[in-house]
């Protein structure tokens, strides 16, 4: 793939530690990986916000250019950027093979499960992977067979030993309306694994048992650290007031999750709020919104726990769409959205702490949050960071 330009801007003051970049042809909802070789993978949005196209393009010299774009979904139109937390997620399994998985738009083919309650058939969980030879995405598929009434944002995580995790949050087949619990209580998160990169996956399964419901219109988190154990991040739905952010965490790569509730929330809507999760080494944290305010934490898979929530500094009100970066140093940059909602853009802001998760001086602000879109984080290899908005 030929490179060509990126609109690589100038820093925000802080000798270098932070970069700010343009997403490549001003695309939406970018989401950023990068490779132990420091090759850096972007996936991101185009089009009408109800029926658009994914893209995927890559970086090796850190985001100064980018690779020529290459369409993900197969069938034009069949993504989605309403909500902001629809969209295309993206990880990189072994041997660098990129993954990719996002919620089907209405025109999505194949469909997803027949919905019991309406009668109709529902939106599909989207996969689809970079051939081998790396020019073009497989035809997408779907990975949602026994689940239905897919709303809020799917994940996928991926290990260097060919497990591939999609998961999502619906309602089980024989769980439909006058069967116990009633809506979003009914909702659970499920888990396609596939052991092969991909190439196949089995049905979906309950990834707990817990009845906790799931916020139906906010997005969810999942992802494998470097030594296969699989964390995941959700928003929980119960007597329509509990939504508290739960963390999932396996140790035996995904055959079993235990729970732990991280943050209590009393709001009786949705949010429409999305999660995130990023790892270096033995360090890896997570982030979400409270009331306005988004917050992070360190993860623990192994003792199923986290550390004492810490809210980014200063007003939190309308903050969004939280983003983390670790890297080897240890230092952690949390990236967020300040006045974006529905059919509204807004700006960008971050912050950044050093390994003992103190906040430094080195925090800025940058107005340029297209509607519907978001920021994303990363770690480079020189241990500063950038931003892809």
């Amino acid at each position: 793939m030929a490179l060509t330009g990126s609109a690589a801007e100038s820093t925000d003051g802080s000798g270098g530690r932070v970069h700010l970049l343009r997403t490549p042809e001003g695309g939406l909802q970018p989401q950023a990986t990068v490779e132990d070789s420091g090759i850096l993978h972007v996936a991101y949005y185009s089009g009408e916000a109800h029926q658009g196209n994914l893209h995927y393009a890559r970086s090796v010299d850190g985001g100064a250019s980018f690779s020529s774009a290459i369409r993900v979904n197969s069938q034009p139109g069949s993504a989605i950027a309403t909500g902001t937390i629809r969209g295309a997620q993206i990880a990189i399994g072994g041997a660098g093979r990129v993954h990719i998985a996002w919620n089907g738009s209405g025109q999505a083919e194949p469909n997803g499960p027949l919905n019991p309650d309406s009668g109709k058939l529902g939106a599909p969980m989207l996969y689809s992977r970079l051939n081998e030879g790396g020019d073009a995405f497989e035809p997408q598929r779907n990975v949602m067979h026994h689940s239905f009434g897919l709303d809020g944002g799917g994940s996928i995580a991926a290990d260097r030993s060919g497990n591939v995790y999609v998961a999502w949050h619906g309602i089980g087949e024989f769980e439909a309306k006058g069967t116990g619990q009633e809506g979003e209580a009914r909702r659970e998160v499920w888990i396609a694994k596939s052991q092969d990169a991909g190439a196949s996956f089995p049905a979906e399964r309950k990834a707990w048992q817990r009845p906790t419901g799931a916020c139906g219109c906010c997005g969810m988190k999942i992802f494998a650290d470097s030594r296969g154990n699989v964390a995941a991040l959700y928003r929980s739905a119960t007597e329509s007031v509990h939504r508290d952010i739960y963390l999932m965490t396996s140790t035996d790569q995904g055959r079993k999750f235990q729970g732990t509730l991280l943050h209590k929330w009393d709001v009786n809507a949705c949010p429409m709020s999305s999660m995130d999760i990023a790892g270096n080494g033995k360090i890896l944290a997570g982030a979400w919104e409270t009331g306005g305010q988004v917050y992070w934490a360190r993860l623990d898979c192994e003792g199923h726990s986290a550390s004492e929530p810490v809210a980014a500094p200063g007003d939190g009100k309308g903050r969004k769409h939280p983003r983390l970066a670790v890297n080897q140093n240890g230092e952690i940059l949390l990236v967020w959205t300040e006045g974006t909602g529905w059919q509204k853009g807004g700006s960008l802001a971050w912050q950044m702490y050093d390994p003992s998760g103190r906040p430094t001086a080195i925090r800025g602000q940058q107005l340029g949050i297209p509607t519907w879109s978001f920021a994303a984080a990363i770690a480079r290899k020189d241990n500063g960071f950038s931003i892809l908005y």
